[in-house]
């Protein structure tokens, strides 16, 4: 599991990593690349076991924050013919910040329970 763990991590940080790469042309990139940034480098640092729960879980929750702030009232799709492009951004954007704080609570779970089974032994 261990090992499964390792993998996910390493997935992840690639998968922010393009994220962030991808944020050029975005209306505000410099702001999304470097969220997406953060992520990775949580990611990596969760690979290499070098943080703590506390910490993934804080920013897991200001990210989840973000995206109940961002999401739209009046949904309208994701794709560009969905509706007004503004809207459709908020969207998008909304949704990145709901992935990487799943993600973020997920590594700070795992670490949760390693913790715990660790003190069992």
């Amino acid at each position: 599991m261990k090992l499964f763990f390792k993998i996910l991590s390493v997935l992840f940080a690639v998968l922010f990593l393009v994220s962030a790469g991808l944020q050029y042309n975005d209306p505000d990139p410099m702001l999304w690349i470097v969220i997406w940034g953060i992520a990775a480098v949580l990611s990596i640092l969760f690979f290499y076991d070098k943080i703590s729960s506390s910490v993934l879980f804080i920013i897991g929750i200001v990210s989840f924050i973000g995206f109940l702030s961002l999401f739209p009232s009046n949904f309208q799709g994701f794709g560009l013919e969905d509706g007004d492009i503004t809207t459709v951004e908020l969207a998008r954007e909304a949704v990145g910040l709901l992935i990487i704080a799943l993600v973020l609570f997920m590594y700070a779970f795992r670490i949760r329970y390693l913790e715990k089974k660790q003190t069992k032994n």
